[in-house]
């Protein structure tokens, strides 16, 4: 009989007894004889002779179990399996805890355990280091490059750094959604054992061929990806740069422009002729208020405050004694819808301060709502568009003197 180690702690980490298909506690027993699947028995089947197609009860056996030491006397296997996840559990230093769950061990116990056999000791040092270096030198490998950036970024999830490179982790050489991204979500519930039928087998080995070449799929678009630095943001910032300048030189030629010096007066008059259309939108402006003396004056205040490199202050319109003062019209130059409208629709919008585009809506359901009705009162007018109520009757009052819509 020889004694093996089995390091889970956990029962359900193991496969079940072949004889009562119960979750197997240590010790227990494996069948030297039987293979590849193994065939682990408890020790009441084991105990009775229990036979299973050709595992016969005279094979040659194993007894599975870790009550042994392995490091040093006083410290069996299972002990050590649990000192490493109560680590893990609690963190490193934290050994009140992690006595706690080990419940065989003091906190002293723990600590100098720990600190001489996983801290100390040079033969788990040197050989952490060789496996960190295996690991680093496969990632390395593996990992995109993120030339010329020697620290790629790490932007956090959904940043716009982030969904810029696609949800790219340049320190694991991976996306937050791969392609494919739920293609092991096949294979989950997959499982080989002994009692498959040939069929069932040959399906299920369909199935893993159909995941590898997905997997494969993958791997090409991100060797694709890896090849032409499509994550890249230098890369791409340095293209945008260079398509811009290319507009702009595209844009010197359609204007007859064939040298840098002429660039460079076409550039000064296209800035003149910008600020002119700016002072000329400021006309626009100051003739608007030019019919409210106080809107007027803060307008001015204002612009002088621009002027000077101040922060404007911000004014509220004030209530006099004689009722609420009159705001001035709506500038409607360059909002949306505007074009659609007539001199009078234009001459309503500015009036009552309503954006081309809302006055359009407005329109339409109240033409809308008097078709199907044959004819629409002021107060369904207020029903049906919410705002306010002396807006609702200037449109209501405008649509009917030009014949829009009728009274009912």
């Amino acid at each position: 009989m020889d004694r093996l180690a089995s390091f889970a702690n956990d029962p359900s980490d193991k496969p079940p007894c072949r004889g009562c298909s119960s979750y197997l506690t240590e010790p227990y027993i494996k069948c030297a004889e039987c293979g590849p699947s193994p065939v682990l028995l408890c020790l009441q089947c084991f105990t009775r002779g229990f036979e299973y197609k050709k595992h016969q009860s005279d094979h040659k056996y194993e007894i599975m179990t870790s009550d042994f030491p392995v490091l040093e006397p006083g410290w069996t296997a299972q002990e050590e399996m649990a000192l490493l996840e109560a680590v893990m559990d609690c963190g490193f230093g934290n050994w009140q805890d992690v006595a706690y769950q080990m419940r065989t061990k003091t906190k002293e116990e723990c600590e100098s355990h720990y600190m001489k056999n996983f801290i100390n000791n040079p033969l788990f040092s040197s050989t952490l280091l060789s496996l960190r270096k295996a690991k680093d030198s496969r990632v390395a490998e593996g990992a995109i490059p993120f030339k010329p950036s020697d620290d790629p970024p790490r932007p956090t999830f959904d940043s716009v750094l982030s969904r810029d490179m696609a949800g790219y982790m340049p320190a694991r050489a991976d996306f937050m959604e791969e392609f494919d991204n739920y293609a092991e979500w096949d294979l989950k519930d997959i499982d080989f054992v002994d009692d498959d039928s040939d069929v069932l087998r040959a399906l299920k080995l369909a199935v893993v061929d159909i995941y590898h070449s997905r997997l494969k799929e993958r791997q090409r678009r991100k060797k694709i990806i890896r090849d032409h630095g499509l994550i890249n943001l230098r890369k791409f910032q340095m293209e945008f740069e260079l398509r811009r300048e290319i507009r702009r030189l595209q844009e010197y030629r359609k204007a007859g422009i064939k040298s840098f010096c002429s660039a460079k007066v076409y550039e000064r008059v296209k800035r003149m002729r910008e600020d002119e259309r700016r002072k000329r939108t400021m006309l626009c402006d100051v003739l608007q208020y030019i019919q409210d003396g106080r809107a007027c004056q803060q307008w001015l205040s204002k612009q002088a405050a621009i002027d000077a490199g101040i922060t404007p202050a911000v004014t509220t319109i004030t209530v006099s004694a004689t009722g609420r003062r009159s705001a001035p019209p709506l500038n409607l130059t360059g909002l949306p819808g505007t074009e659609k409208l007539n001199e009078r629709e234009k001459e309503l919008c500015q009036v009552v301060r309503l954006v081309p585009g809302a006055y359009l809506e407005y329109k339409q359901a109240l033409l809308n709502e008097c078709r199907r009705q044959g004819g629409l009162r002021l107060a369904q007018a207020r029903a049906l568009i919410k705002i306010d109520v002396n807006k609702t009757r200037k449109i209501y009052d405008f649509l009917i003197k030009e014949g829009y819509i009728t009274k009912a």
